[in-house]
């Protein structure tokens, strides 16, 4: 296991969003390491992404978007969720890439006693929410560093060679509005994986 350096985030978005399939997402909480391998990521691209958090700019909730990449972008939504994003591109341009599932490699007693006892491991992070629920990812990790030391980081293996090669499927991205950016083919997903959020289908275009 390789841990991804600074030079792999500081790309845009779409790249990151492709690129971090079949890598292994890791938390060491109170000792012990959580990993899920990503299966799912979404990308957004700021002021050009009416899908965006940082479509009009910079506010106290967006700066961490804004600031360098290899940071973490955590935000609270429909008042009970938290999801996690990693910051990309250059310091100052604001583009990041939601998590949206993974499949669960270490810590999987922990991870299904997080979300509830859940006993379909398929459901343990299928989907944004799931995932930093079984993560233990909240408010006090937005902002933090991805680089070492740090507690939380993205890292890649033999298997995640294997993955960019195959199996990618492009779709839209889930849960926008119309006219917020729900047209954007900006979704990747392993498309025989059985952890995404929902089924997908290779594109072979």
């Amino acid at each position: 296991m390789a841990r991804l350096p600074k030079s792999f985030y500081a790309r845009d978005a779409l790249t990151v969003a492709r690129d971090l399939l079949g890598c292994l997402f890791v938390h060491v909480l109170d000792g012990e390491r959580l990993a899920v391998r990503l299966v799912e990521t979404e990308a957004y691209r700021g002021q050009i992404d009416p899908g965006s958090h940082g479509y009009r700019g910079p506010t106290a909730r967006t700066e961490v978007m804004y600031g360098p990449p290899a940071h973490l972008y955590v935000y609270f939504t429909y008042g009970m969720h938290w999801c996690a994003n990693v910051v990309c591109a250059r310091d100052g341009v604001c583009e990041a890439v939601l998590l949206r599932a993974g499949e669960p490699l270490e810590g999987i007693d922990t991870m299904r006693a997080r979300r509830g006892g859940i006993a379909n491991d398929r459901l343990i992070a299928s989907g944004p929410a799931r995932l930093t629920q079984a993560m233990g990812i909240a408010r006090a990790h937005n902002g933090a560093r991805l680089l070492a030391p740090c507690s939380i980081w993205c890292a890649e293996d033999s298997t995640t060679t294997a993955i960019r090669r195959l199996r990618i499927a492009q779709t839209k991205r889930i849960g926008l509005s119309a006219g917020r950016g729900d047209d954007l083919p900006w979704r990747f997903a392993l498309a025989d994986s059985p952890f995404t959020s929902r089924p997908t289908r290779v594109n072979r275009g």
